[in-house]
């Protein structure tokens, strides 16, 4: 009998501790154990519905960059385009930044963190 075994016997615990259920449960299911947290994540995120926003929004005030996958939305445009113009508008007032990385992809950050819109020119 383990020093585990014991301990749990003292404490009235008489299960076994699966370790492959413990890492499949939900307490576990956001936790990397491979790495420390990090003070700030680049969040991939589908828009896929103007409720969404909200989701970002509150994502920018964590200080997470956004990597926005538009692909879904770009089918409606009009609607599309009033969402851009909604996190611009959020963007500016916190003191982010917004910027289209390609046809599919939007870059947003959070406050203080300016993304470089200049390409330098490719050397020959």
């Amino acid at each position: 009998m383990g020093v585990f075994d014991k301990l749990g016997k003292a404490l009235g615990v008489n299960k076994e501790l699966d370790v492959e259920e413990y890492m499949q449960s939900a307490e576990m299911s956001n936790v990397d154990v491979m790495n420390e947290p990090a003070d700030f994540y680049i969040k991939p995120v589908a828009l896929q519905q103007e409720s969404d926003v909200s989701l970002i929004e509150a994502e920018l005030q964590k200080k997470n960059i956004i990597l926005l996958n538009i692909l879904e939305l770009s089918k409606r445009p009009n609607t599309l385009k009033g969402i851009i113009q909604t996190l611009k508008e959020y963007v500016n007032k916190i003191d982010g930044d917004i910027a289209r990385i390609d046809e599919e992809k939007i870059l947003l950050t959070p406050k203080k963190v300016k993304i470089i819109k200049t390409r330098k020119p490719q050397q020959k």
